[in-house]
């Protein structure tokens, strides 16, 4: 099993949604998060000061899921939430050794 976190642009957030709901993934856990990279932040105007903003708003699209689906779910979030421009994000899968839902003791694949 692996896991995926995404960290995206907020707008698309709906997007990979939709297209990951189409390929059969319908569970996630998105927390709004604050970061940069290479986008570095920018300035912005406020009553009158200009002030510098480090951290940019994005979303943490964390999914787990089974080995055979990964590739899939790779391809439809990076093909839904690329826009050409800096910033569209960054993708990091890890390997899942267990899971357990807590609700029937289901465990592993089935528990996902």
């Amino acid at each position: 099993m692996k896991k995926i976190e995404a960290i995206i642009k907020p707008f698309k957030l709906d997007d990979i949604r939709e297209a990951l709901g189409e390929q059969g993934i319908t569970g996630m856990t998105v927390t709004e998060v604050k970061g940069f990279g290479r986008q570095k932040g920018h300035t912005e105007l406020y009553r009158g000061a200009e002030y510098m903003v480090d951290f940019l708003p994005k979303v943490k699209i964390e999914i787990v899921l089974t080995d055979d689906m990964l590739d899939m779910c790779i391809e439809t979030i990076m093909k839904t939430a690329q826009t050409g421009k800096i910033g569209d994000g960054k993708l990091f899968v890890y390997d899942v050794e267990q899971v357990v839902r807590i609700r029937t003791g289901e465990m592993d694949e089935a528990a996902i």
